[in-house]
């Protein structure tokens, strides 16, 4: 009888032990949710959309991407932490969810790397500094001056990339800014149009459609040299040295999801990526690929914590 009973315990260990491979083969079997924390038309509500289009295809399942804008998108991230791990709820995190908002925030919600497993480093990109086309200074050098004969300049972020950046004109460029939040980058572009304050900064995916148009005028980038998608445009750090908020996008699943099920996302992910009509589509909407396997973009998640926390620091933001 007890070694019936222990032939029995060690079948049904065999099955517990065997299931997440099972799933993970038939994966998946219903739709899938890309959480976007950030408002629709924002720079990783973009690449969101044209991944979940591919992976709809290739898996045969509806792939939903769906917007949790607010708090520096501590929202959104706090939601799929705490969602099932099994891989139908995906976060398109980014610098701000995944390391900058653990110096900004006095208290975040979520750990950015015990709470989730990194999927794929997707893309990067800069921001653009940007103003109004009727705004008096039409480059840099006549910004900067501009700037310092009229102090107290309104800016507007709804990232951590553009807040730091915001500060950065502070820190690295001694100009006097007053700062406000708004629920992303796109409602701050809007307002700087509409003229109720004088610059903000915008992923090139937002930025770039809008000074092609001429509603917007960029004044220079914030990636450490001239950005290949903007020639024309100087690097920030050319007139105010160590000026730098180079930001990235990539998937995340919560902390627990089978390493299976992560890789079967990552290669597909991966391959469409890797697809020469995809670079060209990612560059439409002003990002590089850059894709880094789950391995790797833990590590590097690690190492952006301690950059980010850094660039707060250095640019004086108090935590919230």
């Amino acid at each position: 009888m007890r070694l019936r009973n222990r032939l029995l315990a060690v079948l049904f260990l065999s099955a517990v032990v065997s299931l997440p491979a099972l799933a993970a083969d038939d994966f998946p079997q219903r739709p899938l949710k890309i959480i976007v924390p950030f408002p629709p038309g924002a720079g990783p509500d973009n690449v969101a959309r044209l991944i979940a289009r591919h992976l709809q295809d290739a898996f045969g399942q509806t792939v939903l991407v769906e917007n949790r804008a607010g708090a520096l998108g501590s929202i959104g991230a706090q939601e799929v932490a705490r969602s099932a791990p099994d891989g139908y709820t995906l976060l398109m995190g980014t610098n701000t969810t995944h390391a900058s908002n653990v110096a900004t925030f006095r208290s975040l919600p979520y750990d950015p790397v015990k709470d989730f497993a990194p999927v794929i480093r997707t893309t990067t990109t800069a921001m653009v500094l940007l103003v109004n086309p009727k705004f008096a200074a039409r480059d840099l050098p006549q910004f900067l001056d501009y700037a310092r004969a009229h102090p107290n300049l309104t800016g507007g972020y709804g990232s951590g990339a553009s807040q730091i950046s915001i500060a950065q004109l502070q820190s690295r460029g001694g100009l006097s800014v007053v700062a406000a939040s708004y629920r992303g980058v796109p409602q701050a572009m809007t307002d700087v149009m509409a003229g109720v304050i004088d610059l903000t900064f915008g992923d090139f995916s937002v930025a770039i459609p809008q000074m092609q148009g001429g509603t917007l005028r960029g004044i220079g980038v914030t990636s450490a040299a001239r950005n290949e998608l903007t020639p024309g445009l100087p690097a920030l750090s050319e007139a105010m040295p160590g000026f730098e908020a180079t930001i990235w996008y990539g998937l995340f699943a919560p902390a627990g999801t089978p390493a299976a099920v992560v890789d079967r996302l990552y290669a597909e992910c991966a391959k469409y990526l890797a697809m020469p009509e995809t670079r060209t589509k990612l560059a439409d909407v002003g990002v590089i690929v850059a894709p880094l396997a789950p391995t790797e973009f833990g590590a590097f998640v690690k190492s952006e914590v301690v950059r980010w926390s850094a660039e707060v620091k250095a640019a004086g933001i108090e935590p919230q």
